[in-house]
């Protein structure tokens, strides 16, 4: 079949196994000309390890550490005359070309937050690795089931205690305009800590540790984003922002119990994913911030910032802000670049968009996620959904 891409509002149905798989060798690429990656951390648990920062993480660790890993992530396979998700393509891809590498690559797909996925992973670290001493926790998902209840929480990206009246962007349509945003209520910022606070990765860190199979000097690393004021109303003031906060306290947790090294919260840049594209403002502030840091020559995408993150960044001794973060969002969050975003801000319209910020670029890094856009694959080709490219 033809395999092209269906947007169906924030959301692209269909991924395409050969272009997945060329965007997944790209980012091996770039890590391998990179050269070797100084690093003790040899035996890698990614959670949520299928795209984006997950899967920059599992690439960077394994081809630029010769590290081996087991990886877990919820997918959907494909069928005869349906895609996968994006992520069990880039996973098959990862695996193979790992393997190839001579590293050990393995992927437990299902759902992360529940007990059974946990029992599983640990099951393989076992056979596989025996014991992990770096646990990345990359998990992006919109609602949780809590294993012990079995209740069922849902996110809401909303402001808290007041209405948000800021500018937005339909990135189908290229219209900036205004937005207003009602504030979330106790029960809904409650539910957005239970999905994406800390709570599930005090629960992985646990379960790890009671089967012995984290090493005792082990590291655990769980990626947040801050963003800038020009955000901050829906998301650092917001329900995330309260959620994010939650991981401080959760990291604060893991260090008393397992000593002063062993987790940190990961502040990074913002990109573009599909999460992101969902909440208002964010896909504006991101169109601009692209045109904004490629100008300055300071734009990263997901590998780019991992690797820095890992040749730079954890290169002891860790350098932590206050709240013992460490930053890899300081270019973003320069004042430089800050200053000049908003000035812009400032200016946004309809009309001014084109020549502020870069639209075309969020779209086509926004398909890429999926498998499409990436140069050197034939998209006219005739391709069978349950390809491994």
């Amino acid at each position: 079949m033809i395999i092209e891409p269906k947007i169906r509002g924030f959301i692209c149905t269909t991924a395409h196994p050969v272009g997945c798989a060329t965007n997944v060798q790209r980012q091996i690429d770039h890590v391998q000309v990179k050269g070797p990656l100084d690093s003790s951390r040899k035996r890698v648990l990614v959670i949520g390890c299928s795209t984006g920062y997950g899967l920059a993480s599992r690439i960077v660790t394994t081809f630029g550490a010769g590290a081996d890993s087991v990886g877990v992530s919820f997918e959907k396979e494909p069928t005869e005359s349906k895609t996968a998700s994006p992520g069990w393509y880039n996973n098959r891809a990862f695996e193979k070309r790992a393997k190839a590498a001579g590293r050990t690559a393995v992927t437990v797909e299902g759902d992360a937050f529940s007990d059974t996925i946990k029992a599983d992973t640990i099951a393989q670290i076992r056979e596989h690795l025996g014991q992990v001493d770096l646990v990345v926790y990359s998990l992006a998902s919109p609602v949780r089931t809590d294993p012990e209840t079995g209740t069922v929480y849902r996110s809401a990206i909303k402001p808290m205690h007041s209405v948000v009246h800021s500018k937005t962007l339909n990135t189908s349509t290229g219209e900036v305009s205004e937005v207003e945003v009602q504030p979330a209520t106790d029960e809904e910022a409650e539910a957005t800590v239970k999905v994406m606070g800390g709570e599930d990765w005090e629960r992985w860190i646990a379960a790890l540790s009671k089967a012995g199979v984290l090493a005792d000097d082990f590291t655990t690393l769980n990626y947040t984003y801050l963003g800038s004021e020009l955000t901050w109303p829906i998301y650092h003031k917001g329900t995330l922002g309260h959620a994010k906060a939650d991981l401080d306290r959760a990291a604060a947790a893991i260090r008393e119990a397992h000593g002063p090294e062993s987790a940190f919260v990961v502040a990074l840049k913002a990109v573009v994913t599909q999460a992101s594209s969902a909440i208002p403002v964010v896909p504006l502030y991101g169109t601009l911030l692209l045109r904004v840091m490629d100008e300055m020559g300071l734009e990263e995408g997901c590998i780019e910032h991992i690797d820095r993150l890992f040749r730079v960044k954890l290169q002891k001794p860790v350098a932590l802000d206050d709240d013992h973060r460490v930053r890899v969002d300081d270019w973003e969050l320069s004042d430089t670049v800050q200053k000049e975003m908003t000035t812009r801000w400032d200016k946004l319209s309809t009309d001014t968009l084109p020549n502020l910020g870069d639209l075309e670029r969020h779209r086509e890094e926004f398909l890429k996620l999926f498998g499409f856009g990436i140069g050197g694959v034939d998209y006219s080709a005739d391709v069978d959904p349950r390809t491994i490219g």
